[in-house]
Formats: structure tokens, C-alpha cells, sequence
């Protein structure tokens, strides 16, 4: 994309901002969690994840035409270290339980990394259903991997990321898809690592409180 078109800036500007800010919530998550699940100083993935978003933002506020393949480059690469950062997050939290016996950090814990896997399976979402936010745009918003409601009833309906959102939110509390529907392997994947990430946190969590209760 060597020249600006109406379609490239509605895709800088529709669909990145709610993205960017989603990238940049797991980086101040991150910058929260107690010391015991985190590798390294805490500040270290929001600074990695600020040098990618800064092109990003200019590339919002500006004329800067930055390719498509660019700027979900940008997207990509901070999303995929912040879903390490979790992952990591996960097994030191299972790791370090036999020693934590304080309750306080315990449910700290446990109530960020529930919101991380919250914001990362949103933006998961948001970036993998129709291949991303540009592609379903260019496709009229079908319905490729994940079917909404208003989808289903064939009306013409644009889903933000604040659907996504509440997707993630839903299978991260029901443990099961409620109005919305992953439709492709990949998007039933994604939820199916959401739920059982969520149930992990969960059953640990209730596990060591029985256990601190009981002793």
C-alpha cells in the first residue's frame, strides 16, 4: 500500500485503537502482578510493548501509511509476547502454590491473571475471526469463525471489540460459549485454552484457600 485510500484509514482508525489499548492494559496488568509469577522486572513487557505500539499510534494520528502487513505485525508480535507472559504466569502461579501461604497475594494473583486471560483471549479474538479486523471489513463482516447473534439473524452488523471482549468475558466465567458461537477448530481452540486457563486459576485458587482454611 504505497498511497492512502479511504479503506486504509478506516482501517487505521476503526479497528487499532481499541486493539492498542487492549495491548497496552495487559502490559499494566503485568506491571501488578505480585513478584512471585512474573520472569524478570515488571515493567519489561509494557516498555516491549510501547515500542510497538508508538508506530501504531503515529500511524493513527498522522499521514504515515504504514502496509497492512505492518501494522498487524505490530499488533501481532506485543499480543504473542503478552500470551507468554501469561502462560508463564500460569505455571509460576501452579509452581510457587505450596509456598504461598498468604491469602492476600494468593487472591491478588489469581484476580489479575483471570483478567489477563480475559484481555488476551479478547484480543485474540478480535485479531484471529475473519483473519482480522482489515479482512472483515473487506468481506462485509461475515461471519467466519465466530457467529454473533445479531450475525445469525442476517442482519448487517460490524462486531467492535467490545464483543469480543464480552465473549472472552462470558468463556472465561461460563466455561462455555453463551450467545456467541466459534464456529471454525481455531476458534473453538482458543476457547477451549481460555476456559481450561480460567479453570485452572480458579481451581487453584479454591484448592489452596481450602487448604490455608484447613490448616
Amino acid at each position: 500500500m504505497n498511497h492512502p485510500t479511504s479503506n486504509d484509514a478506516e482501517e487505521v482508525v476503526v479497528p487499532s485503537i481499541a486493539a492498542l489499548v487492549g495491548i497496552l492494559l495487559t502490559g499494566l496488568l503485568y506491571l501488578v502482578l505480585p513478584p512471585n509469577v512474573i520472569i524478570g522486572p515488571n515493567w519489561l513487557l509494557l516498555v516491549v510493548e510501547v515500542v510497538f505500539v508508538v508506530p501504531l499510534v503515529i500511524d493513527v494520528l498522522t499521514a504515515w501509511d504504514l502496509s497492512h502487513a505492518a501494522r498487524r505485525l505490530l499488533v501481532l508480535v506485543p499480543l504473542g509476547l503478552s500470551t507468554l507472559a501469561f502462560v508463564v504466569g500460569i505455571a509460576l502461579f501452579v509452581l510457587t502454590l505450596p509456598s504461598n501461604r498468604h491469602a492476600t497475594s494468593l487472591l491478588r494473583a489469581a484476580v489479575l491473571l483471570w483478567l489477563f486471560n480475559i484481555l488476551i483471549f479478547a484480543l485474540w479474538y478480535w485479531e484471529v475471526d475473519g483473519g482480522g479486523p482489515w479482512k472483515r471489513h473487506l468481506s462485509g463482516h461475515r461471519a467466519p469463525d465466530f457467529l454473533f447473534p445479531q450475525q445469525a439473524t442476517g442482519e448487517h452488523w460490524a462486531p467492535h471489540f467490545l464483543d469480543y471482549l464480552f465473549v472472552a468475558f462470558t468463556g472465561a466465567t461460563a466455561l462455555s460459549p453463551t450467545d456467541t458461537y466459534p464456529l471454525t477448530r481455531l476458534a473453538k481452540m482458543l476457547m477451549m485454552c481460555e476456559a481450561l486457563l480460567s479453570l485452572t486459576i480458579a481451581a487453584i485458587l479454591i484448592a489452596r484457600a481450602v487448604n490455608i482454611l484447613g490448616g
